[in-house]
């Protein structure tokens, strides 16, 4: 064999040798169920590749046969075109830089793209091999068994949504990270460190007459709704809504206040996560729960407390005053 064709077919083995290496790394890589997740959002490369990732034995046994293959055949030509021990040495510093290393520093930066583009030199190799890499997957996937789905902590969670913010290429504005990363963490409050103290709480007791003076201190204190207390905080006869007051001339008459339709409401415990509130507001179809706490009411608490729990910032209105608001 001439100078010429060896080298030429040394650099042709190790360049393949190089494809396997880096296909190899690249297919590990990749983390099969955010795959499917890209596949089922219609990723072409994702789709293109999930067939070799889900069946990783098989892909993984036919790229290390061809490796193992490409490797050794430089070893034979090394040997047979040099001294044993500088062959060695040769051969060794060639496929640990040019089939080993590089390849793999290269494949790791974006492993689905080149899957991707290589995935026709993945079916055949597959083809080529399957006599062999069949057996060796079925062995595998008895021994081994499925993968187990990888989920994130909670935390992990607000780590990887938090890389989102000023990321080149995300699609969440900061906004929309702060609102998931605040969604993530309901589960870790209760109602207690988000409701408002019955001492900041502007409410009537069952037995009050609503005249001119009373609706001048509702006005005054410019809250919609209005919780309905017993005098012992005990029990919540309902909420009281101002628009349904804004026909009645209360200059001229008194009215009592149980001859208004209360919007009945359900108390709610101090220790009741923030995550599952939505659906007690829904249950209750209400805007306003009351807070109890060893059968006495403590405080209260309103969707929009946990909107702003949510969204991390507080919700001021036209009429809010910013020492007492519902």
């Amino acid at each position: 064999m001439s100078t010429e064709t060896l080298i030429l077919t040394l650099v042709v083995f190790i360049f393949m040798s190089a494809i396997c290496s880096g296909l190899n790394i690249a297919l590990m890589s990749l983390n099969l169920h955010e795959l499917h997740r890209k596949r089922k959002l219609g990723d072409k490369k994702a789709k293109a590749i999930y067939y070799f990732r889900k069946n990783a034995h098989l892909t993984l046994a036919s790229i290390l046969i061809a490796n193992v293959g490409f490797n050794s055949a430089v070893a034979i030509l090394m040997g047979n075109a040099l001294n044993g021990l500088v062959a060695a040495i040769i051969t060794t510093l060639l496929l640990v830089i040019f089939s080993e290393l590089l390849p793999q520093a290269i494949f790791t930066r974006d492993a689905l793209k080149f899957m991707y583009r290589l995935r026709y030199f993945l079916r055949t190799v597959i083809f080529i091999t399957y006599i062999i890499s069949k057996p060796l997957q079925i062995l595998l996937d008895r021994g081994f068994g499925p993968e187990a789905k990888s989920l994130h902590s909670r935390d992990e969670l607000g780590l990887l949504i938090n890389d989102h913010i000023d990321a080149p290429g995300s699609e969440l504005d900061e906004d929309e990270v702060e609102i998931i990363k605040g969604a993530l963490q309901l589960s870790e409050k209760q109602v207690i460190d988000i409701m408002t103290p019955t001492e900041n709480v502007f409410w009537i007791h069952q037995t009050a007459n609503l005249d001119d003076k009373m609706i001048d201190k509702i006005k005054e204190a410019g809250f919609s709704r209005i919780p309905i207390f017993n005098k012992a905080l005990t029990k919540c006869y309902g909420v009281l809504l101002m628009k349904e007051l804004v026909d009645i001339d209360f200059d001229s008459q008194t009215i009592k206040l149980s001859d208004f339709r209360l919007h009945t409401t359900k108390t709610i415990g101090t220790k009741t996560a923030l995550d599952t509130m939505f659906r007690h507001f829904i249950a209750a179809r209400t805007h306003l729960m009351p807070v109890t706490l060893n059968h006495k009411i403590v405080g209260i608490v309103t969707i929009e407390d946990l909107i702003e729990e949510i969204i991390g910032h507080e919700i001021i209105d036209e009429s809010d005053s910013t020492l007492n608001r519902i």
